[in-house]
């Protein structure tokens, strides 16, 4: 029972942070209808740099993974929770290795299983290839810049954590994609991304903060990618080319999609 409580109470910090994150995103489907609706005609492109309730989770975990490189407190909180976890810890439970691209997977799967996609499977390569870019890129970018020490003393490559990152780029793919469906695939794909986060912690890889940090850079990496969008859809119109070879990056290597408008 006392075990149950301990990772209980680790878990529902977790949950706080999705609900927080999950929270700003319904209150802002609820009134985009409407303020789409009173919006001026604009020429399609990115959008202004405003801020709105969706920047509001990713921008607070971006800044508490920043804090806590510097802040003896969350360093502290950092080394509480890890001592929590592993005291009565002695099995590793590898199945973050698989969630961390379950949601990516989903992405591409729901539309194949009859689940209607906001767009069409050029659109959705294109968001997915250029979200994974920019994910990868700045945690690998971070990992060599900030040389942090894993728990478990294996690298110093710990912050942030690129598991998490992935997984929460996939989450926000299929929130981004699916919502105007069912709000709960969104909540089923959010919630395998704090379990692939919760477990990253669990297996004594990383340390709350870069947990955090990568939800951070995941969610807003897929949101960037979403505001791109637009501009890719007017050329794409202009040129009516049935084909789309777009890069990607899964934090390791570079991969090419490939995707045909049969």
């Amino acid at each position: 029972m006392e075990l149950l409580l301990k990772y209980g109470a680790i878990l529902l910090r977790l949950m706080l942070l999705f609900v927080l994150h999950f929270n700003g995103q319904c209150c802002f489907c609820q009134q985009d209808s409407a303020f789409v609706q009173n919006m001026p005609v604009k020429k399609r492109g990115l959008p202004d740099v405003i801020f709105n309730e969706e920047l509001l989770a990713p921008i607070g975990f971006i800044s508490y993974g920043i804090a806590s490189v510097k802040s003896p407190y969350l360093q502290k909180q950092n080394h509480l929770i890890r001592d929590n976890l592993q005291a009565d810890n002695p099995i590793r439970i590898r199945i973050d290795d698989f969630t961390q691209y379950a949601a990516t997977g989903s992405y591409f799967a729901f539309d194949l299983m009859g689940v209607k996609a906001k767009h069409n499977l050029k659109s959705r390569l294109f968001v997915a290839s250029v979200a994974h870019i920019i994910m990868g890129s700045t945690v690998n970018l971070m990992k060599k810049s900030v040389p942090i020490l894993r728990p478990d003393f294996s690298a110093s490559n710990s912050f942030p954590s690129g598991h998490t990152a992935t997984a929460f780029v996939g989450a926000e793919l299929i929130w981004q994609e699916y919502r105007h469906q069912s709000i709960w695939y969104g909540v089923g794909a959010y919630t395998v991304a704090v379990g692939t986060g919760f477990f990253r912690m669990y297996n004594n890889r990383h340390w709350l903060s870069d947990v955090v940090m990568g939800a951070g850079i995941g969610v807003l990496s897929t949101k960037m990618a979403y505001w791109m969008l637009p501009r890719l859809e007017d050329r794409l119109q202009k040129r009516k080319n049935p084909f789309l070879l777009m890069p990607s990056y899964n934090g390791k290597q570079f991969m090419l999609s490939f995707a045909a408008n049969l």
